[in-house]
């Protein structure tokens, strides 16, 4: 260490702020050396991460070299330094959360998206099932099961429509729904045979 490095690292904060904002490159690095080490132990105990603690400090003066013209301390150095660290500290754990709960909120948004994509197709899927066996039904049948369940009609309205007997409709949507149960079988059945009653 040089004469002129020793004097300015016995200087007082007030002075070396002072040189510092005359560019002295020695004052600043007498600055560093003094609190470095002491803001990097208060940050990672707040952070619990040494790496972002670092920069963080890392950041703090680099803004004290950049803006020193800027700084009026109504404090010592060692306040500012502090406060600037805390308040660095704050942004980012601020910010963190702000990500976590964008991340969060993407993730939930995402799920309910898969989610609902997934239903809208099974449903597709079930509904297509139903349509092609409905549709191989004889003729006669089709259109009374049709009409009862599609066109929602009483067994009296579709005797009336088709001049047929009530008990002849009853008869033919009963024998659909066992054609159906019959042909519509496997993992989704329940939910077929839930969705035609």
């Amino acid at each position: 260490m040089g004469d002129k490095e020793l004097s300015i690292d016995l200087q007082n904060d007030q002075v070396l702020l002072t040189l510092i904002k005359e560019g002295d490159e020695f004052a600043f690095k007498a600055v560093y050396e003094r609190y470095f080490h002491l803001l990097y132990i208060h940050a990672c105990k707040i952070l619990k991460e040494p790496a972002e603690a670092e920069d963080t400090i890392q950041e703090v003066f680099s803004s004290l070299w950049l803006k020193a013209g800027q700084i009026q301390l109504t404090t010592s150095l060692s306040a500012y330094l502090y406060a600037a660290t805390r308040n660095r500290v704050l942004n980012l754990i601020e910010r963190k959360k702000v990500r976590t709960a964008y991340v969060l909120s993407i993730q939930e948004f995402m799920k309910e998206g898969v989610y609902l994509t997934d239903e809208q197709v099974r449903e597709r899927e079930l509904a297509a099932i139903i349509e092609k066996e409905i549709a191989a039904l004889p003729e006669k049948m089709r259109i009374v099961f049709e009409l009862s369940r599609k066109g929602e009609l009483s067994h009296k309205e579709i005797a009336e429509m088709l001049n047929i007997s009530e008990k002849t409709v009853k008869k033919q949507v009963q024998n659909a729904l066992k054609i159906l149960r019959s042909r519509l079988h496997g993992p989704h059945s329940l939910v077929i045979l839930l969705f035609l009653h």
